[in-house]
This record gives structure tokens, sequence and C-alpha cells, in this order.
């Protein structure tokens, strides 16, 4: 049976990209105005160290640049542009750094901000952008698969909610596995939840990673078996691709 009487945010995974490239300003604008409770979106450094949203690696994935992200200045990013899913740019979609994200969306929709890493550098370059909008930190998370990168912004940042993010689970992982990892995991981020693919949830997972003092969201929550698993475990928050069907499903479960 359904938990209804435990409300759940919905945060829009790289923002709601439809007609309009992932990671980028007007996909978060378009998740705003749908009505989620938070965007997640990705951070990487560029050579000379300011955060930028983008999710791979590699700019060809997506854009008129190539070659490594961090190769690249930030000035060298503004010279490019993102692509849509036709691989055409009908706008100039840019990829938009951290601050601007920021100063646009904080304190009008949640952010659950994810730091790639692998730089060390990464978590100081985040805070201390981070700092400038101490007031806005009830709103804003911080997330990373990287557990010494998100102990590090913890320290830099104390106050400021801190997840770890958890993989997809290998073949041989059986669920006591991955709760066991999961708790230990977080502990070594100092994490305030970890985030699991609705693959890993049970009962007895989550029971027993909350029995730790940490909390379960999950990622990945798409179609409708995901959300009801999410729903009847009660987790609190989850991040989807599929924006308008977690809403939709939500609003049903309030009427």
């Amino acid at each position: 049976m359904l938990r209804t009487s435990v409300a759940f945010e919905v945060i829009a995974h790289r923002g709601a990209p439809v007609g309009v490239p992932e990671n980028t300003v007007p996909a978060f604008q378009r998740a705003l105005g749908l009505g989620a409770d938070g965007i997640e979106l990705d951070v990487r450094l560029t050579r000379d160290g300011v955060p930028v949203v983008f999710h791979y690696f590699y700019l060809d994935e997506g854009t008129t640049l190539s070659g490594p992200i961090f190769e690249h200045t930030l000035d060298q990013l503004r010279r490019g542009e993102v692509l849509g899913s036709g691989g055409e740019s009908v706008e100039p979609y840019r990829i938009p750094t951290l601050a601007e994200v920021l100063e646009t969306f904080g304190g009008r929709i949640g952010l659950e901000i994810e730091i790639k890493g692998p730089e060390p550098e990464s978590p100081e370059a985040v805070a201390s952008l981070l700092h400038r909008f101490r007031h806005l930190w009830e709103t804003i998370e911080a997330t990373s698969y990287e557990p010494a990168l998100l102990a590090d912004i913890g320290e830099r940042c104390p106050g400021l909610a801190t997840d770890l993010l958890f993989p997809r689970s290998e073949d041989w992982m059986g669920l006591d596995v991955i709760a066991y990892l999961a708790i230990h995991r977080a502990r070594l981020a100092r994490a305030r939840a970890v985030h699991l693919h609705p693959t890993q949830l049970s009962p007895e997972v989550v029971s027993t990673v909350r029995s730790s003092g940490i909390e379960v969201h999950s990622w990945d929550a798409n179609g409708m078996e995901s959300l009801r698993t999410v729903a009847e475990l009660g987790i609190p928050k989850f991040d989807t691709d599929e924006l308008q069907q977690a809403l939709d499903f939500r609003q049903r479960l309030e009427t």
C-alpha cells in the first residue's frame, strides 16, 4: 500500500530538457515552470578552475566544441554552443557557469549540485562560490560519487546538506552488500543521505541505512514501477528524467 501521507520532492535531473539541451538555463527554466521542487546539475572545472555546468568529460557530446572540457578555459567555452537533441543549434545555448545558475535560480527552486571531480580543487572552487549564497543554503545540497570530495565541501561549508551518490550495482551484489557499502561510503563522506537507484531499494535496505542515521534518497526514478517503489518506501526526495510523469503521479496520490 502506498504511503500517501509521506510527501516527496521531485528533482528534475539536468533540468527538463525537452526541446532544449540538458544542463542549460532554458532546461532549468522549464523545470521551474513545470513545478519541479528542485533541479539537479553537474559541475566540472574548466582549465582555469571555473565551475561550469556540464555533464560529460568530452565537449564533442553535445556542443560545437571538441576535446575534454578540462583542456578549455572559460573564455574558450564561451565561443561554443550547446546543441539540441537533433544536433543543431537553433538558438545560441551556452554552457552556464555555476555562478550564473545560482544567480538566476537561487531562492526560486531547490538546487542539487553534483560535483563531478575528480580534481581535489573542485570542492574549494564550489565552496568559495557557495559562500556568496550562504543565505540560500537551506535550498541547496551538494552531491558527489566521490566521498572525499563530499567530505571536503562539507568541511568548507558547515551546515550545507551533502548527499552521497551511489552507483548502479555490480551483478554480484546482493541487497545486503548494497546497504553495507552505502552506509560506510556515506560515513566516509560524512553525508546526510545516500542516493540509491530504485533497483537497489527494498524495505530492508531502507530501514538498515536509516538505522545508521543516514537518510535514503533516490536517482533515476523513471517509469511507474520506480515511482511506486519510492512512494511505497517513503523516499522523501528523488531525481527523475521524466518530470511531468513524476509530478502527475504525485498529484494523483494527493487527490
